[in-house]
């Protein structure tokens, strides 16, 4: 066996399909494109989710839900995150800077405090929003809660 005599096993190369190579071929004339119409004509390119002119699935299902333009999307810090931040850096008071500056957030995101966790350090809290929770279990702790 020489690397010149090699060959793939019997079957397991097709050949490819030859279009418009004459009619002696057996794919001249039309070229496997049928007769008329616009798939047959070069240049063609069907619409996105076009059906043949029956009314595409994204038409005939029936459409729902809202979204308000003037939505603000708020990032969530949560007092479980606010409590680690305490312990882990020894801090009395978070603020917005303080949270950009330990990565918990970045400077275009607006901050809503929530009440998911334990809080037991006193702290003085600055965001642009508080749940109710929030703001009770601050307050409970003995901090203050100041809305940017």
């Amino acid at each position: 066996m020489k690397l010149h005599t090699l060959k793939p096993a019997e079957g397991s190369v097709k050949a490819r399909k030859r279009i418009g190579r004459g009619t002696g071929s057996g794919r001249g004339g039309t070229s496997t494109r049928g007769h008329k119409g616009a798939k047959s004509r070069s240049g063609y390119k069907s619409k996105l989710g076009f059906e043949g002119g029956q009314m595409p699935l994204q038409r005939r299902v029936p459409k729902f839900g809202f979204k308000s333009l003037n939505r603000i999307e708020c990032k969530p810090i949560n007092l479980s995150a606010l409590q680690e931040l305490a312990d882990k850096f020894s801090l009395d008071t978070v603020s917005f800077d303080s949270l950009v500056e330990h990565g918990l957030v970045s400077k275009k995101d607006v901050v809503k405090v929530l009440g998911r966790g334990e809080l037991t350090a006193k702290l003085n809290v600055s965001a642009h929003y508080f749940s109710a929770s929030a703001t009770e279990a601050i307050e409970k702790v003995g901090g203050t809660v100041n809305k940017i």
